[in-house]
């Protein structure tokens, strides 16, 4: 019986052996068969593999890169860009003047005119928002004019900001001067941000150019009548 158990006990061990070394075979199979891939594939193009910022999602022209919203990932060198974004500290934090779409190698012409750090007024904060060429006054608004903030949503209608001060738009640096527009950052009291933030995830925004004067002016004084020297008589001008 003690003999029949350890011939049991045997059979079991070198099964457990046989598995052991069967899954071990297949890893380094697998492995084999995945550096042959790679070896291939920089013998096909011809070059090593390096690490670049990639976008995990889409990105609006004008958001703010998270550090969640990239991730590393190798790419064949001469498959690259030249200016693509090899570190995270690169990209987050910083806008692009255009869209970015997930799987999208992130580079750094994306962040042309975006990159100039603004001078922002003290007391105030800077704050970009989502706006087309038809919400910014056709596209006309530029750095350094002032306008007023409106929220349009349904049926109703409300100012958020009076003269907020334009620190830069999408086409600012643009060569041509057919760019849409996409994002305008302006200056605003830090109280308003949460306020113009949230009217923004509902409703759209625009911005009104006020008239250089107020269009109110009291009419020209009255003019004073005028007296006919030959016969004395007050006559109108």
């Amino acid at each position: 019986m003690k003999r029949k158990r350890k011939k049991t006990t045997a059979i079991a061990l070198v099964c457990g052996l046989v598995c052991a070394a069967c899954v071990v075979l297949y890893t380094q199979s697998v492995r084999g068969e995945a550096e042959a891939a790679r070896a291939e594939a920089l013998a096909r193009y011809g070059g090593e593999q390096l690490e670049v910022c990639v976008a995990v999602r889409d990105i609006a022209a004008g958001e703010p890169i998270g550090e969640g919203d990239v991730e590393m990932r190798l790419w064949v060198a001469d498959l690259l860009p030249a200016d693509a974004a090899r570190a995270k500290d690169e990209v987050v934090g910083r806008a692009p003047t255009t869209p970015i779409m997930e799987g999208e190698v992130v580079v750094l012409k994306r962040f042309e005119g975006s990159g100039a750090s603004l001078d922002v007024p003290d007391g105030l904060a800077a704050l970009s928002v989502p706006a087309e060429d038809v919400q910014a006054v056709g596209g006309s608004l530029s750095a350094g004019a002032t306008a007023d903030l409106y929220s349009i949503g349904g049926t109703s209608t409300a100012l958020l900001a009076e003269e907020v001060l334009i620190m830069a738009t999408s086409a600012t640096g643009s060569e041509g001067a057919s760019a849409d527009l996409t994002w305008v950052t302006v200056a605003v009291e830090p109280e308003s941000v949460q306020e113009i933030i949230d009217s923004s995830q509902r409703a759209k925004l625009y911005f009104v150019l006020p008239a250089a004067g107020d269009g109110l002016e009291s009419a020209p004084d009255a003019v004073e009548p005028v007296t006919d020297e030959t016969t004395g008589e007050e006559g109108s001008q």
